[in-house]
C-alpha cells in the first residue's frame, strides 16, 4: 500500500487480529489507455469480516517510469473513505467500480495504477491486498522465469518466455549487449546460457512503441566458511580502534548465501561484499573496510541475491515513503533515502562520531511507591512532535510534582503518525519524534531534574516490515501473508486471543535473544530507567486466538519467559524498573509481585481503575467502587500496581462527566466549572492512596476531548492554552499539592490504612496511620461523590486539632471522633493531626496581575514585584528571561523577539502566574 504516510494503528489493548484480505481482481478490458473507460471487479471478499457491507476503493497512480506515486484526490482518509470511491454491490458476490484512470487519478502519462479495497474505516487492516496495472494497450507479460532474480550454477540454462498483446519484435539484452532478436511474433521463447552474473532486458516494440521487463540471473557464490570474531553482537559492530572498519553480523538460518549492497558499493551485487558464512552460529558477517569517519552510509543485506532487508538490529532507518515528510527542525540533517537505487528500509551507518557526554551519570531513582508517572504520547503532546519539544515542557512537567514519564513507544513503526505499537524496528529510534542525540539530551534533562524515563516497549509482535518477519513469511518476502513455518521468530497463527500484527514466539532461543538484544541496548545507549512491557497476555504459547479463558488465565511458560526477561533487565541495571501492562488474573500477578522480592526488586503491574472512577467523577455512586486503587485489595505485599484514572487506552473522566453527568435543579455536573471541580475530587482520592500512580497527558487540566475523537487513535487537539483558563489550571495546582503530600510525608507509603470507597451513596473516606512517622501521623480524607449535600461521619483516629491541609491549613476541633460533617456534593477535605507545609505556587491568579501595555512594541511593565519573568513561545520554547528583585511596575524589554502571540511566567516568592503577551 503506497504513500499511507499518515496511517496510525489502534493500541494492542483495544484492536483485534489483522484483517487483511487476498481478494481476485478483474479489470476490463484486459489492457487500456489512460484515457479509456474501464472496470475493475473485486471478488472473493467477505465483508463481515470487517463488520461491514460497502467496500471503497483505495487507489494511487505512477508516472511512465513507474515512480512518483500520488494518490487519488477523492481518496478521502484512511478512517473515512470519499463515497465518490465506493463500489457496487453487484448482488452475486461482486463488487465493481467504474472509472477513466486520467480522470479518477487526476493527472496524465500515467505508467501504472495501483489500488486496494477496504472498509470505509480501514483502522485494523480492514484492507485487501495491493493490486497494479500496468496502463496501455499494448502490454508485454514475462511468463518465465517467475522470479524478479534467478540463481543458478554456472553453465545452467536460464528458460525465458514472454507474449504481448500485439505482434512485436523482441529483443533481449543481456548486461547492455543484445544476444538475441526475434520479430512480428506475440510469444517469445529463449535459454541463455548462464557463466556470470546477468542483468536482463526483454524489449518489445510494436509501431514505434517499446515496453520492457529487467531481470536478473545470478551465479550462486561459494561461501567462506569462518568463525564470527570474537566479541561481535548481531548487527553492526563498530570498531572501537579505527574508525575505517565496521564488522556486520547477520543472523539468518536456512539462507544460502547473502551480500551487502550500500551507498559503499553503489547498491550492486559483489562478491567482494559476499558475507562469510559461520554454520555453526546460523550467522553471516563481514568487515567493511575503508570507511570516512563521520560519513553517512546506509546499507541493506540481499539474501540469495533476491530479497533485500535492511539490519534487523538498526538503530537509524531510511524509508521511501516517510521520510520526505520529516522536517529539519524535528531531525536536522536527515540523510537522504538512496532513491532509485534500491527499495524498503535501509540501514544509517557512521563510525567515528563522539560519543554523548552525559552530564549526569550519578542518577538516583525515585522509590516505586513514590512514582508519580506521566504517560505521554509525544504528537499529541506538542505540535512539534519533538523530543526537543518536551525537553522545552519539562518545566511544566516539574512543577507538577511528576517524577518520572512513560513514553508511548518511541522505537520505529509504520508510518510517521501511530501511537507506536505497530513497530517495524525494535532497537531503531523512530526519527518523526528526532535524532539519537535529542533523545539524550531529552533523558539527560530529566535526569537533571529528579525525573525517570520509561519506555512503552512492544515485544509482543512486530509489522510485517520487520527484516525477521520478511525472511520468513509466505509473501514472498512482502509485508503481508504469515510467518512460515521455518521461522525462528514468529508464529504461523497467535498463541494469544489479543493478537495483531505478526505473532512473535518467545518459546523460541532465537526471539529470546532478539528481545535482550533489543532490551540492553536502550538501557545502555539512552540510560532508560524501566520499561512499560506492552501486552504480556501475549507471551503464552499455550492458547489459541479464539479461546479469552486460556489467555487469560495461569500460564507457566508465560510466567517463566517474562521472569527472564526481568532478570536479564536487572542484570544490567538492578534497580531498573519492570512494569507488565497484564491486566489479568491475580494469581499470575501475584506471583510477579512476589518475584526476587527479597532482594529488593519485584514487578510492577498496570491497574486499570478507570471506569469506576469515571463513574465517580460523573456521579453515578452505583458503579464507583474503585477500591482496586489499593494493593492491599488484591492482598499484594507490597504497592506494586500502577493503578491509573487514565492512560492513553481508557475514556477521559472528563468526557463521562461532561456527557453522562448526574444533576440536580441546583447542581450539575454536565457544566464544565462543576466536571472540573470533580477531577479535584477524584485526585483527592487517588494519590493519597499508598502506591505508585500514573497520569495520562492533560488529565491534570481536565482534557475533554474523547478517546474517540478523530477515530481512535487519530490525532488529538493539542490543548496547552488550557493552562491559561483558571478553573483547569486549578485542577493542576490541587493535583500538584496532592503530590506534594504524597511525596515529602512518610505518612503516605504507610501499610497502615484503610479504604472506605464502595458507598453507593457517594460518601467515600481514607484513612492512613503512622505512628512512627516524624511529622503526620495520621491522616483522614473524606469526599462527597454525591449529587446533594451529605452528612459524613469521618470517625477520626483521635480527638484534638486536625488541620485541613488543602485549605490554608485551616484548623477544625475534635471532641468527639464520631461528629458528623457536612459535605456539599463534589467536595472533599484532607485533615492531618498538624500542619502541612506545601508550596502555594497559586498564591496569585491571573486576575492578580495586570501586564501593560499589553500588545507590547518596545517593553512592557508588571503590576506586582517578582524575581523572575519567562516569555515562551505558542510551543513551549523560552525565548528570554528575567532574573532579579524586581520592583512593581518595572519595565522590561522585548528588543528582538518577533511579533506574534506570547505565554509570560511572573513568579515571586509566593507564587507564580501566566499571562499572554502580544508584541506587535
Amino acid at each position: 500500500m503506497k504513500k499511507i504516510t499518515l496511517l496510525v494503528l489502534l493500541c494492542i489493548t483495544s484492536f483485534g487480529f489483522s484483517q487483511v484480505q487476498n481478494v481476485t481482481f478483474n479489470v476490463s478490458p484486459a489492457t487500456f489507455e489512460e484515457t479509456n473507460t474501464i472496470t475493475i471487479t473485486v471478488s472473493n471478499v467477505t465483508t463481515a469480516s470487517w463488520g461491514v457491507s460497502d467496500i471503497y476503493l483505495w487507489a494511487w497512480s505512477y508516472d511512465e517510469n513507474d515512480i512518483n506515486s500520488i494518490d487519488s484526490p477523492t481518496n478521502g482518509t484512511w478512517t473515512n473513505s470519499n463515497e465518490t470511491q465506493k463500489l457496487i454491490n453487484n448482488g452475486n458476490g461482486t463488487f465493481s467500480i467504474t472509472f477513466k484512470p486520467t480522470s479518477l487519478y487526476n493527472r496524465t502519462n500515467i505508467g501504472s495504477i495501483g489500488m486496494l479495497i477496504k472498509a470505509k474505516n480501514g483502522t485494523g487492516d480492514k484492507k485487501s491486498q495491493d493490486q497494479i496495472y500496468q496502463v496501455g494497450a499494448f502490454q508485454l507479460t514475462l511468463n518465465s522465469p517467475t522470479n524478479t532474480t534467478s540463481i543458478l550454477n554456472s553453465g545452467e540454462t536460464l528458460p525465458i518466455s514472454a507474449a504481448t498483446s500485439l505482434p512485436a519484435n523482441f529483443n533481449l539484452k543481456a548486461n547492455g549487449s543484445s544476444i538475441n532478436q526475434k520479430t512480428n511474433l506475440t510469444t517469445y521463447s529463449f535459454s541463455p546460457t548462464i557463466t556470470q552474473n546477468t542483468t536482463f532486458v526483454l524489449e518489445a516494440t510494436n509501431n514505434g512503441q517499446t515496453v520492457s521487463k529487467t531481470f536478473n540471473a545470478i551465479v550462486k557464490p561459494t561461501n567462506v566458511e569462518a568463525a564470527v570474531p570474537a566479541g561481535m553482537k548481531d548487527g553492526l559492530n563498530l570498531n572501537p580502534t579505527d574508525n575505517t572498519k565496521a564488522t556486520l553480523v547477520f543472523y539468518a538460518p536456512n539462507k544460502e548465501f547473502i551480500h551487502v549492497i550500500g551507498s559503499f558499493n553503489n547498491w550492486e551485487i559483489n562478491n567482494t561484499y559476499l558475507l562469510k558464512k559461520d554454520t555453526a552460529k546460523n550467522r553471516f558477517w563481514i568487515e567493511l573496510t575503508g570507511l570516512s569517519p563521520q560519513t553517512d552510509y546506509t546499507y541493506q543485506y540481499i539474501i540469495n541475491a533476491d530479497l533485500r532487508v535492511a539490519d534487523p538490529y538498526s538503530t537509524i532507518v531510511l524509508t521511501e515513503n516517510n521520510d520526505q515528510y520529516i522536517n529539519a527542525t524535528t531531525y536536522p540533517n536527515l540523510p537522504s533515502y538512496p532513491a532509485g537505487k534500491t527499495n524498503h528500509a535501509v540501514t544509517l551507518l557512521r563510525t567515528g562520531d563522539a560519543s554523548y557526554a552525559w552530564q549526569n551519570t550519578n542518577f538516583q531513582k525515585p522509590k516505586k511507591t513514590d512514582l508519580v508517572i506521566y504517560e505521554l504520547l509525544i504528537r499529541d503532546f506538542d505540535a512539534l512532535h519533538s523530543f526537543d519539544a518536551v525537553k522545552n515542557r519539562l518545566n511544566y512537567l516539574q512543577e507538577l510534582g511528576v517524577n518520572a514519564i512513560e513514553f508511548m513507544p518511541v522505537n520505529e513503526f509504520d508510518g510517521n503518525e501511530s501511537w507506536g505499537y505497530n513497530p517495524s524496528f525494535h532497537m531503531a529510534l523512530d526519527k518523526y519524534y528526532g535524532n539519537i542525540a535529542s533523545f539524550k539530551q531529552l533523558i539527560d534533562e530529566c535526569h537533571k531534574r529528579g525525573i525517570a524515563v520509561i519506555l512503552d516497549v512492544v515485544y509482543n509482535h512486530a509489522s510485517g516490515q520487520n527484516p525477521y518477519y520478511r525472511m520468513y513469511n509466505t509473501d514472498n518476502g512482502g509485508y503481508g501473508g504469515q510467518a512460515s513455518a521455518d521461522s525462528p521468530f514468529f508464529n504461523q497463527t497467535a498463541t494469544h486471543s489479543y493478537s495483531v500484527f505478526n505473532d512473535l514466539n518467545h518459546s523460541k532461543q532465537a526471539t529470546k535473544d532478539y528481545i535482550k538484544r533489543v532490551s540492553q541496548y536502550w538501557i545502555d545507549e539512552f540510560k532508560i530507567d524501566g520499561f512499560r512491557w506492552d501486552l504480556t497476555k501475549g507471551f503464552t504459547q499455550n492458547c489459541t486466538a479464539n479461546d479469552e479463558g486460556c489467555t487469560g488465565n495461569y500460564q507457566a511458560d508465560r510466567v517463566a519467559i517474562l521472569k527472564g526477561y526481568a532478570d536479564n533487565q536487572w542484570e544490567i541495571d538492578s534497580n531498573f524498573y519492570v512494569i507488565f501492562e497484564h491486566l489479568g488474573g491475580n494469581t499470575e500477578e501475584l506471583e510477579w509481585v512476589n518475584y526476587r522480592l527479597s532482594e529488593g526488586k519485584g514487578i510492577m503491574l498496570w491497574g486499570n481503575q478507570n471506569y469506576n472512577y469515571r463513574q465517580a467523577a460523573a456521579g453515578n455512586t452505583s458503579q464507583s467502587n474503585f477500591s482496586n486503587v489499593s494493593y492491599k485489595n488484591r492482598n499484594w505485599p507490597v504497592p506494586a500496581n500502577i493503578s491509573y484514572m487514565e492512560s492513553h487506552d481508557e475514556e477521559r473522566l472528563m468526557v463521562e462527566s461532561l456527557t453522562a453527568g448526574k444533576a440536580t435543579s441546583t447542581y450539575n455536573i454536565k457544566t464544565l466549572a462543576t466536571a472540573l471541580k470533580r477531577q479535584e475530587l477524584a485526585g483527592a482520592f487517588y494519590f493519597t492512596v499508598p502506591g505508585p500512580k500514573m497520569i495520562w497527558q492533560f488529565g491534570e487540566l481536565g482534557y475533554d476531548f474523547s478517546i474517540d475523537y478523530n477515530g481512535r487513535i487519530g490525532n488529538k487537539p493539542i490543548k496547552w492554552d488550557y493552562f491559561e483558563v483558571q478553573e483547569r489550571k486549578n485542577v493542576y495546582n490541587t493535583w500538584n499539592k496532592l503530590i506534594q503530600l504524597k511525596l515529602k510525608y512518610d505518612i503516605f507509603e504507610t501499610s497502615d490504612f484503610t479504604i472506605d470507597l464502595a458507598n453507593t451513596n457517594g460518601l467515600k473516606k481514607i484513612q492512613l496511620t503512622s505512628t512512627a512517622a516524624a511529622d503526620i501521623q495520621y491522616i483522614n480524607i473524606i469526599g462527597n461523590f454525591g449529587i446533594t449535600t451529605q452528612n459524613i461521619n469521618p470517625v477520626f483516629q483521635k480527638t484534638g486539632t486536625w488541620y485541613d491541609v488543602l485549605n490554608n491549613n485551616q484548623t477544625i476541633n475534635v471532641s468527639n471522633t464520631n461528629s458528623l460533617i457536612s459535605l456539599a456534593p463534589g467536595e472533599f477535605k484532607i485533615y492531618a493531626n498538624t500542619a502541612a507545609t506545601l508550596s502555594n505556587d497559586d498564591l496569585f491568579l491571573n486576575d492578580d496581575i495586570v501586564v501593560y501595555p499589553n500588545p507590547v512594541r518596545s517593553s512592557f511593565k508588571v503590576n506586582i514585584a517578582t524575581n523572575n519573568i519567562i516569555i515562551y513561545d505558542v510551543n513551549g520554547k523560552k525565548i528570554k528571561e528575567f532574573s532579579g528583585d524586581f520592583n512593581a511596575n518595572s519595565s522590561f524589554s522585548v528588543k528582538g523577539i518577533k511579533r506574534g502571540f506570547y505565554l509570560l511566567k511572573a513568579s515571586n516568592k509566593e507564587g507564580k502566574s501566566y499571562k499572554k503577551l502580544i508584541i506587535e
